[in-house]
């Protein structure tokens, strides 16, 4: 028998696939087309101080291998999302979530992730300094190393759980702004996010999101993800994990030898939302046709062994 169990910051996962903040919602939907005791951990939608409608649409926009959106951190507000969503989903979901939380300055930060961190379902702090579809905060933090170590410390001075950095690949050197959050004092990093990309309508010689751009995810990522987890693993000694383009178990399997310690899935929830019990299912076959009896035994392979 194979082992899929993982650790992360004092969690022990059953299995490293956890459903990505804002594909997942709060995760009841689902659990009418699943047990989804199976996963790892669920990443809740990205939550703010006060509650946000987001973006104008259109806020989707297809494109190949991938999907462009700009919904702008819709969600009901910190208060609806510890005083309802975790309870809600508590009913039908009975291990640690990740709660990700948002901000327009670093005091925002702080207080939305002090307050949602005093749940007992609430397992890690996931730190969003990455979202491109919102103007005056999001990835402003997180574009460079100064400003990701500031919401860095001001997150962790209050919080009473793990703090994990969700970093943008819209940089030069992410590594870099690794580095910076884990000598802030993160736990661990979460990445990549979406890359900042736009489609135009060539009928109406405009873009075909209000937003004008948005955030490019799915397939079409992969690579550059598997990258930046492969380079910022080797920069730190905290956990990662690993975000982008994720859709099969043995994508999972190079995140893992690239350095991350679990994954999560994201835009394949939105084409397919038995994804994550399909991953989950695969992998344990997978491991074992390719001789890998534990994930810890694989991890970092990739640059391990250079």
């Amino acid at each position: 028998m194979v082992n899929t169990e993982v650790y992360i910051s004092g969690l022990m996962l059953e299995n490293p696939i956890i459903p990505a903040s804002g594909t997942f919602g709060y995760g009841r939907e689902f659990a009418e087309l699943y047990d989804i005791n199976i996963l790892g951990s669920i990443a809740l939608k990205g939550t703010t101080m006060k509650r946000r409608y987001g973006n104008e649409g259109p806020r989707i926009a297809e494109c190949e291998r991938g999907m462009l959106n700009s919904i702008g951190l819709q969600n009901p507000g910190v208060d609806a999302v510890t005083d309802e969503e975790i309870p809600a989903l508590s009913e039908v979901f009975t291990k640690k979530v990740i709660a990700n939380v948002c901000g327009f300055s670093i005091e925002e930060y702080a207080l939305c992730a002090e307050k949602i961190s005093r749940s007992d379902k609430v397992g890690i702090i996931e730190v969003n300094i990455s979202c491109p579809n919102v103007s005056g905060g999001g990835m402003a933090f997180g574009t460079s190393p100064e400003a990701a170590g500031e919401v860095t410390k001001a997150v962790k001075a209050v919080s009473k759980k793990p703090v994990y950095m969700k970093l943008s690949p819209n940089v030069t050197d992410i590594a870099a702004i690794a580095k910076a959050c884990e000598k802030a004092g993160a736990d661990g990093l979460s990445l990549i996010n979406t890359l900042a990309g736009m489609r135009v309508d060539i009928k109406k010689r405009k873009p075909v999101l209000t937003n004008k751009s948005g955030g490019l995810s799915g397939p079409a990522i992969f690579p550059i993800a598997l990258k930046m987890v492969h380079d910022t693993a080797k920069a730190v000694n905290i956990p990662v994990m690993g975000i982008g383009g994720i859709s099969r178990a043995s994508e999972v399997l190079e995140m893992i030898m690239a350095g991350a310690h679990a994954v999560q899935i994201g835009t394949a929830n939105l084409i397919d939302p038995w994804v994550c019990r399909k991953i989950i299912e695969e992998l344990p076959a997978l491991m074992e046709r390719s001789g890998i009896d534990d994930l810890d035994g694989i991890r970092g392979a990739a640059w391990k062994k250079q």
